[in-house]
């Protein structure tokens, strides 16, 4: 809200920066900061922004022009972030678990994560599904999605990404089964080489039961491709 000046009392016009405490620069981040997002403080940003503007004249581009000029900054931030799994341990989000009586599949579905082709430096997003069948322990079901979100923050290719997602929740949960099942579609596979817009990678991963048994294995299954 603003406040209207009293123009009857001529009182000075107060504005709400004057009622409010000091606020440091880049308080409002730290308002809406995670502190279970990964970090990667020895990102050497000065040297991402010498790159880009490297890369920027070497295909024929003026770095010093207007719309350029800050560019360097906004993707050495930006790979700070994409890359900041790579300097965290993402199991650590498994450690809190509860014994718990259950012993039929747990399943979350449409997990969505935005990861890092190796090969072009392109985005890859999608989705992860990850079951499992407990052993007496369980772990709540966010920690699941930000296993997902922190080993996607890597560079990488999707079907290590499958694999890590796998690994982890099997080793620390103890689980007797996990399966692991990632779509995504790959910049690097429709906006450049062959241009296949709409082409989709589906890649799995199963642990325990879920490899060696083929009704387990159905059954999980088609709970990940059933239909909301």
């Amino acid at each position: 809200m603003f406040s209207v000046p009293n123009t009857t009392t001529q009182r000075p016009e107060t504005t709400a920066s004057e009622n409010s405490p000091p606020q440091a620069e880049g308080d409002d981040q730290a308002f809406f900061a995670d502190p279970n997002q990964p970090t990667n403080d020895d990102v050497d940003l000065p040297r991402i922004e010498e790159a880009v503007r490297a890369i920027l004249a070497a295909v024929g581009e003026d770095p010093d022009r207007e719309g350029l000029l800050e560019t360097p900054a906004r993707v050495a931030r930006m790979y700070a972030e994409m890359f900041a799994g790579l300097k965290s341990d993402p199991a650590r989000h498994l450690s809190k678990v509860f014994t718990e009586d259950y012993d039929e599949i747990v399943l979350v579905r449409d997990i969505s994560f935005c990861s890092m082709c190796e090969h072009h430096l392109l985005p890859f997003t999608g989705k992860a599904h990850i079951a499992y069948l407990p052993s007496g322990k369980v772990v709540g079901l966010s920690k699941l999605a930000r296993v997902v979100e922190e080993v996607a923050r890597r560079p990488q290719v999707q079907e290590r990404l499958t694999h890590t997602v796998a690994d982890l929740v099997e080793n620390r949960l103890s689980a007797r089964g996990v399966a692991v099942v990632v779509e995504s579609t790959h910049s690097c596979m429709t906006m450049r080489g062959v241009r296949k817009p709409g082409s989709l990678c589906l890649t799995s991963a199963m642990r325990g039961i879920f490899r060696d048994d083929p009704k387990s294995r159905s059954e999980v299954l088609g709970l990940i491709n059933r239909q909301s």
